[in-house]
Order: structure tokens, then C-alpha cells, then sequence
């Protein structure tokens, strides 16, 4: 009577119905970093091959049987390795001997796992595996078709690596301590087709707690897939996005502070046609450039857009500290001299500039405009307090005034209550000069006034540049008048030519 081929004679091997369920990972659905531990001194450095193991027919047992496999030898042979390999841990790679992860204390529980991914599944080589107690054993073959498959020399019962990893305590139910406490001995039940035990215990389907453990083994060992790491790579690229819609802020602010520009329009409502040099400016970076495109104005957040009034005040006060700090490090521990004068501009506001004047390292003579400051009146203290104010806060002294040069005016120049006394109070050392520029404006008027010709030009200079500014058409035809004059004198050869020059300019 023939036997029913259960597992005998022609049944195909298990790769026949082996597929294995995707894993949702960058990782290949195999359990990397397997490292096989050969237990047989004879093959330690030898790789397995179709002849050295046989198929997973050899169950059969029609087979030879060796039944001289000794497990005290085979348990000696694997120490020396395992000594090698583990080191100081705490931690049992051979599954029939360790601790559950379920049992570990919940601080100890990640670093196991992480020890465990990092060793891969504990999967010895022997030429001779044990037999069980029906004659059958576990082929090497296993492991190849199912790399999450261990095997314990001390059981000699087989495990599921990402099951023992993230299987929670075991629910009671027939089987489900199969794989991660007890152990698989039925090797009768692997060669069974379809219904072979290792593609039962994977399930069909991938929500199946295997599958899931998968998952979980390989979001573990790649760290990129990791919250903390999702984290940081966000916000990495929240801080680069940041970073360039404020560059390409700064870079614009700078060109039209360059350009002396005014910066905001009359309508920068998102529907205006025209809002303004420096939003402007920013769409004419951003249509050059695909990478500013996609995070300024519209397509940056609300709350860091960059580009409100009170921002652009911050970033021209640090440009101006900035072009301070270079100033006062040009300066050093020289002596200086000071230039104030102050005007009223557009808005009706008084405004004092402050210039340095001193000799730099290279022993040349530098003048260098270091700040404009709002006053509330031009009273000399109030000048004075503001001046003295402006040098604290660029780390310049007082005493270290040699000059003072200011107009002519009373509260600049008055000999006991004008800026010069309260200055020369604060340092006997700066001597005051009157400002040359206006000696020259004052001497100038004091001779047209004495000269009757000079005298008569400027009256009839003046009387010309009033006539012709308030008409479009004189203006036209006093420049045609001027370029038919030079077309004559550079035909007469009285004028030169050259790139720019002969231009016509304004009154």
C-alpha cells in the first residue's frame, strides 16, 4: 500500500508557495543583517549549498537517519561565537534561553528591540540539524525562504524574530505563543503545500500580527521613518524655507536702501497693480527663481511673511548698526573730530546728522557720516545730550574729542550757553572750527553783495531759473537753444567730444 504523498516523494518545495506580503518601508521585505553561526568546527568557514543540505524532502523517512547528534557539544560550539559576538550585553540570542520583551521593564524594552534588529535573527548552521521525535528536523533552506525564521540550540524549536519583537503578551489563545514562547518542533507540518505552518503563521493577509510585526522590525531599523526624525527633517526644512524668504528680504531692502528707493507703494492690497518698489522687487526675484517662488508672498506662511513695515524698520536698523560697527572698528583708539548740523525735513521734523571726522591707520584723513538723529528742539543742551548719547552708544568717549565744527548759529557757537561751551565743558580738548562750507556760502554772499556784475548774475540767474521752471515750453526751448549752441561750438572746435560729454543738464 503506497503512502498519500503528505509532504513525500514529489511534493513541491515550500519557495513554490512562498510570497511574501509587502512591507511598507524603504527596506526589502527580507530581515537584513542575518548573521549565521556555524556550530560544526569542520564547516566554520564553509557557505551551505544544495549538496551539503538537502532539500526539504529529506523529511521524508525513507532518508538516512543520524542519530549521533550530541547537544552538549553543539551547545559548547556556539558559546565561543556567541562570546565573540554579544560581548558584556545582558541580552540572550538564543531564543529558547531570553526574555521576553513583554517581561522587560518598559525602559529596558526599546534598547532590546533595537539590539535584537541590530544582531538579526539568530539562524546557526549545522551540517546535521536534531531530529525530533518523529524523525524529522529543520532544514537550512528555512532560513533562506524565511529570513525572519530563528532556530534555538538549546530547544531546537523554531521562533519568528519580528513576532518575539512586537507581539504583545500572549491572549491565551491556541497558538498565538507558537512562534515567540513555545517554539515550532512540527517540522512534519513546513513541506504541507498551501497549509504549510510558516505561510499559516504569516497570514494572508497583511494586517496579519506578523505582518504587522514586519512592519514594525523594519520601521524600527530604518531611523529615517522614525517621529523624532520626521520631526527634525520638518522642521529643517521649516528653518530653510524661513531662512530664504528673509534673505531674499534683506537682499531687497539692501538694493533699494543702495538706491536710495522708497520702499512702500500707495496701494499694496493684493489686488493693487502696483504695490510698491520693494513687493515689487521681490516678484521680480521670485519670477527668476523657482526655489524663492515657492516660499515668499503667497506662498509663504501668514505669520512669516517678512515683509510688514515694522520688519523692514528692524532690518534697516540692523544694517545701520552694522555699518556702525565697521565704522567704529575703522576708528579704533583714534581721536576725532565731530560735525553736527541740523535741518528740518519733509515732515516737519527736526533731524541733527552727526559726522566723524578722524585719521585712519593708513594716516589718511576719513570722513565718515555716523548717524541722524530725531530732536524734539534745537537747544543746545538738547543737542548736546542727543550727540553725547549717539557716541555712548557706539562705544566712542567723549574725551576723545579733538574738534567741534558747527555752522555759524547762536545756539551753536554761543560762547557760554551754545553747543560749543557745553562740548568744551565735557572735553577742554575739542577745539571749535567754524564750518568751512558755510565761511564759503557766507563770503560768497558778502561779495556778490559788494560786486555789482557778480551781484547781477545771481539776480538775473535767479530771475532765469524762475521763468524757465515754471513753464514745460520754456524749459523745451531753452534746451533746444543749448543743444543748437553746442552743435555749433563742437563743429567750431571749441567743445571736445567723448563718451558723455556736451550733455545737457538741468537748471
Amino acid at each position: 500500500m503506497k503512502r498519500k504523498n503528505q509532504g513525500f516523494g514529489k511534493t513541491p518545495s515550500i519557495s513554490c508557495w512562498y510570497k511574501p506580503v509587502p512591507v511598507a518601508s524603504n527596506s526589502s521585505s527580507s530581515i537584513p543583517a542575518v548573521q549565521n553561526i556555524v556550530v560544526s568546527s569542520e564547516e566554520e568557514n564553509a557557505n551551505p549549498s544544495e549538496e551539503e543540505h538537502p532539500s526539504v524532502d529529506d523529511n521524508s523517512t525513507d532518508n538516512p537517519i543520524d542519530m549521533q547528534t550530541d547537544d552538549q557539544n553543539i551547545v559548547a560550539s556556539v558559546e565561543v561565537s556567541e562570546q565573540a559576538r554579544v560581548g558584556s550585553t545582558t541580552y540572550e540570542r538564543d531564543p529558547g534561553k531570553r526574555q521576553q520583551i513583554w517581561e522587560l521593564p518598559l525602559d529596558k524594552q526599546e534598547e532590546a528591540r533595537r539590539f535584537y534588529i541590530s544582531e538579526g535573527p539568530f539562524q546557526p548552521y549545522m551540517a546535521n540539524y536534531p531530529h525530533n521525535e518523529h524523525r524529522r528536523r529543520v532544514q537550512y533552506s528555512y532560513f533562506t525562504n524565511f529570513s525572519w525564521l530563528e532556530y534555538s540550540l538549546v530547544k531546537h524549536h523554531a521562533y519568528c524574530l519580528p513576532c518575539f519583537l512586537f507581539t504583545r503578551k500572549p491572549n491565551g489563545r491556541c497558538g498565538s505563543d507558537t512562534f515567540t514562547i513555545d517554539g515550532f518542533l512540527n517540522w512534519k507540518k513546513v513541506n504541507a503545500g498551501k497549509n504549510c505552518a510558516f505561510l499559516t503563521h504569516m497570514g494572508k493577509d497583511s494586517n496579519s500580527a506578523h505582518n504587522f510585526s514586519v512592519r514594525s522590525f523594519h520601521s524600527l531599523k530604518n531611523s529615517m521613518t522614525h517621529i523624532d526624525k520626521a520631526i527634525v527633517q520638518a522642521s529643517a526644512k521649516m528653518i530653510g524655507n524661513a531662512r530664504q524668504r528673509l534673505k531674499v528680504t534683506i537682499d531687497s531692502i539692501r538694493w533699494l536702501t543702495f538706491q536710495a528707493c522708497a520702499f512702500r507703494g500707495h496701494d499694496e492690497s493684493p489686488g493693487s497693480i502696483n504695490q510698491g518698489n520693494f513687493l515689487e522687487l521681490i516678484k521680480l526675484l521670485a519670477l527668476y527663481n523657482k526655489e524663492v517662488n515657492e516660499v515668499v508672498l503667497q506662498n509663504a506662511p501668514r505669520n512669516a511673511k517678512y515683509t510688514s513695515g515694522e520688519v523692514q524698520q528692524e532690518i534697516l536698523q540692523l544694517l545701520s548698526r552694522r555699518v556702525q560697527k565697521n565704522i567704529i572698528e575703522e576708528i579704533g583708539t583714534s581721536k576725532f573730530c565731530i560735525m553736527v548740523d541740523e535741518a528740518r525735513n519733509e515732515s516737519k521734523k527736526e533731524q541733527m546728522a552727526l559726522v566723524i571726522r578722524f585719521v585712519n591707520k593708513e594716516g589718511f584723513i576719513k570722513e565718515r557720516f555716523l548717524d541722524v538723529i530725531h530732536v524734539k528742539d534745537i537747544v543746545a543742551s538738547t543737542l548736546k545730550d542727543a550727540i553725547c548719547a549717539v557716541l555712548v552708544d557706539n562705544n566712542l568717549n567723549v574725551q576723545d574729542i579733538r574738534g567741534q565744527g558747527y555752522d555759524g548759529a547762536s545756539n551753536m557757537r554761543g560762547e557760554w550757553n551754545g553747543l560749543k561751551a557745553l562740548i568744551l565743558n565735557e572735553c577742554p580738548y575739542a577745539y571749535y572750527v567754524h564750518c568751512m562750507a558755510h565761511q564759503l556760502q557766507l563770503a560768497l554772499v558778502a561779495a556778490s553783495r559788494e560786486v555789482p556784475d557778480v551781484h547781477n548774475f545771481f539776480q538775473h540767474a535767479n530771475f532765469i531759473i524762475n521763468v524757465v521752471s515754471a513753464s514745460s515750453k520754456h524749459n523745451d526751448e531753452l534746451l533746444a537753444k543749448q543743444a543748437i549752441e553746442i552743435a555749433r561750438e563742437i563743429e567750431l572746435g571749441e567743445l571736445d567730444r567723448g563718451k558723455g560729454a556736451n550733455q545737457i543738464g538741468s537748471l
